[in-house]
């Protein structure tokens, strides 16, 4: 039996929370492919600590593990599926575009449209072919504008962030999108409630690239 296959069985023995805690972040160190599935299914789980350990393993991973979760999401729990969302978020495959896109304005849980808000500042948009990325990014830009009105403060606080880094990412491809970003920010600092998502507006707009770039 591989290293590996040890570390799995280890996993599917623990008869523990704490003891499955620390045999997924050992099996999460392993950065095996072949861990991706025990990692996913941990995912389920009613154990924060050792779904955080997984999300991380799955993230060192990386792509090889977008088209498995893909395929495997589990649709009727809304924690594998916000931890799922990190995943995808953490990993920033375009593969996983549409479904960041959907959760992130349509999910019935606020910790899944947070998560997905976040994600989708951060796709690597290189991993698209070139003749897709404009109208991909003006897609997510649509849907984290329409984040900012959430009923939910923290998904309104990501959809910020996700704007932000989103711009950044546009300050010189597309000076016009991140102009958009630019008026909903200052838009914003007028209607938002929330002082805490004032304050990362103001952060966001004084202190990266969207103003000394545009």
């Amino acid at each position: 039996m591989s290293d590996v296959q040890q570390l799995i069985e280890a996993v599917n023995q623990a008869d523990s929370a704490d003891l499955l805690l620390k045999t997924v972040e050992d099996l999460a160190e392993a950065t095996d492919q072949a861990a991706i599935p025990t990692l996913v299914e941990v995912l389920g789980f009613n154990n924060p600590g050792a779904a955080v350990a997984a999300v991380d393993g799955l993230i060192k991973i990386g792509d090889p593990v977008v088209p498995y979760l893909l395929k495997n999401l589990d649709s009727y729990n809304y924690g594998a599926r916000a931890w799922a969302t990190r995943v995808f978020a953490g990993i920033g495959d375009p593969a996983a575009l549409d479904l960041l896109l959907k959760a992130a304005v349509s999910d019935f849980s606020q910790s899944v449209r947070r998560a997905a808000a976040k994600g989708l500042g951060s796709i690597i948009w290189s991993k698209l072919p070139a003749e897709e990325v404009i109208t991909a990014q003006q897609k997510v830009l649509k849907t984290l504008l329409l984040a900012t009105e959430d009923g939910e403060w923290v998904v309104r606080y990501a959809a910020v962030v996700g704007l932000e880094a989103l711009g950044n990412t546009l300050a010189i491809s597309q000076p016009k999108l991140v102009s958009e970003i630019i008026n909903k920010f200052q838009a914003l600092i007028i209607s938002e409630p929330e002082a805490a998502i004032q304050a990362r507006i103001k952060y966001a707009i004084n202190n990266g690239q969207l103003l000394t770039d545009n």
